[in-house]
C-alpha cells in the first residue's frame, strides 16, 4: 500500500513538472518580438526621390554628368536635391531616380520616356533587388494638365506685352478644371509604386510613400526695381495668382490624390513664404529659389541653347535643403500630413497641415 501511493506521489509530480514545462514554452511563445524586421531583401535602407524637377534638383546645380545634356538627357539630378538632405535614423543611402519635366506617366509603370530615360516605378523595380526601400518620396503632377511650369512661362512671356491682359485671367478660367484632370492621374502613378514594391514582396508597414505638393516660386511683394530681366519679369497680378491660388489650390489636388492612393502628404505651398525668388532685392543670399537664370555658354551650342533657362525660378541649394529638412521631421512621424512652414529659428518644420490652410 505504501509502495502504491509512492508511485501516485511521482505520478503526480512528474505531470505537474510537465504542465510547468508547458506553460513555460506557452510564455515564452507569447514573448517573442512582434516588430517587423523592416523592408525586405538585402542592402541599405533607402529613401529613393521620384518625380519631377522639385525632386530632381533643377536649380539646385551641380547635375550628375549624365544627367546635364549627355546624350539627350536633361533630367538635371543634383546632389544638392531635397532626397540627399533626408537625415533619418537608420536610412543610410538616398537615390534621386526624378526627372526634369517629368508627368505622371514617367512616374507610373509604361512604355514612356523622359529625356531618354525609361519609367521611373521601373527604375525602382530594379532598386529594390539591391536596396532595402525604407521611403519613397513623390513630387510629380504639375507636368500633367495644369502645366504649372509652363504658365509660369507664359507669364515671364506676358511681362513683354504691355497691352495685354495679365496672363492669371486667362489660366484661372480653366484652372481648376486642369487639377482635377490631374488628380487620377496623379493616384495612378503613385499605385503603380505600390505595386512594384508589393511585387517585390513589400507589405504596406514595410515603408513609407509621401506625396509632396509644389512650393511657389515667386510672389507679389518683390522690389519693383527686380520686375524685369534683373530678376523676375513678372506682372504684379500675375506674381499674386502664383502664390495664392496657383500653388495652393494646385496643393488642394495633389492632397486628394494623396488620400485617394494612402500615400501620407507633405504640403510645401507655403514653404518659400518670405524666400521667393527676388524677395531678397539687392541680397539674393535670403532666397530659395532662382532668379530669372540664363547660362550663357549654353546659347554657343545649339543643342544645348533650348535648355539655357531651364534652371529658372526652381528651387536652389538653399531650397532644397530646407525642404530635406521638413521632409526628414516628417518621416519621423506618424501624421498623415504635415505642412512645411518656417519656424523662429528660421528653417522650415513639418507642422500640421491646418496651420498651412490657416495663413493663406
Amino acid at each position: 500500500m505504501a509502495r502504491s501511493r509512492w508511485w501516485l506521489a511521482a505520478f503526480a509530480l512528474v505531470g505537474v513538472a510537465l504542465l510547468v514545462g508547458v506553460f513555460v514554452l506557452i510564455g515564452k511563445d507569447e514573448q517573442q518580438p512582434t516588430e517587423r524586421p523592416g523592408p525586405p531583401g538585402r542592402g541599405p535602407l533607402t529613401v529613393v526621390g521620384l518625380g519631377d524637377s522639385t525632386m530632381s534638383g533643377e536649380g539646385a546645380g551641380d547635375y550628375t554628368a549624365d544627367t546635364n545634356g549627355r546624350d539627350g538627357n536633361w533630367c538635371h539630378r543634383s546632389p544638392n536635391a531635397s532626397v540627399h538632405h533626408v537625415d533619418v535614423t537608420s536610412i543610410v543611402k538616398s537615390v534621386n531616380l526624378a526627372c526634369s519635366g517629368a508627368p505622371s506617366g514617367h512616374v507610373a509603370l509604361g512604355d514612356v520616356r523622359q529625356w531618354t530615360e525609361p519609367s521611373q516605378a521601373q527604375q525602382l523595380a530594379e532598386l529594390v533587388k539591391s536596396h532595402r526601400v525604407s521611403a519613397v518620396v513623390v513630387a510629380v503632377g504639375a507636368n500633367d494638365d495644369p502645366r504649372f511650369s509652363r504658365l509660369i512661362s507664359e507669364c515671364f512671356t506676358s511681362w513683354f506685352m504691355d497691352d495685354g491682359d495679365p496672363c492669371s485671367e486667362r489660366i484661372k478660367n480653366d484652372w481648376q478644371s486642369r487639377i482635377d484632370k490631374m488628380v487620377p492621374k496623379v493616384v495612378g502613378a503613385l499605385e503603380d509604386i505600390k505595386k512594384v514594391l508589393r511585387t517585390a514582396g513589400y507589405d504596406h508597414d514595410d515603408y513609407q510613400l509621401v506625396l509632396q505638393s509644389y512650393a511657389a516660386p515667386i510672389g507679389p511683394d518683390i522690389p519693383e526695381n527686380l520686375r524685369n530681366l534683373n530678376g523676375c519679369p513678372f506682372r504684379t497680378e500675375d506674381l499674386r495668382w502664383v502664390k495664392e491660388t496657383g500653388a495652393t489650390s494646385l496643393s488642394a489636388g495633389l492632397r486628394q490624390a494623396a488620400s485617394e492612393a494612402g500615400a501620407r502628404f507633405l504640403d510645401l505651398s507655403r514653404a518659400g513664404d518670405g524666400h521667393e525668388a527676388c524677395s531678397g532685392g539687392r541680397d539674393a543670399s535670403s532666397e530659395w529659389f532662382t532668379r530669372f537664370t540664363v547660362q550663357w555658354d549654353d546659347l554657343s551650342d545649339a543643342e544645348r541653347a533650348t535648355h539655357a533657362i531651364q534652371e529658372s525660378f526652381h528651387p536652389n541649394a538653399a531650397g532644397h535643403e530646407q525642404f530635406g529638412r521638413c521632409l526628414s521631421e516628417f518621416l519621423t512621424t506618424n501624421d498623415e500630413s504635415a505642412a512645411c512652414l518656417e519656424g523662429e529659428d528660421g528653417n522650415l518644420h513639418a507642422a500640421p497641415s491646418v496651420l498651412a490652410q490657416s495663413r493663406g
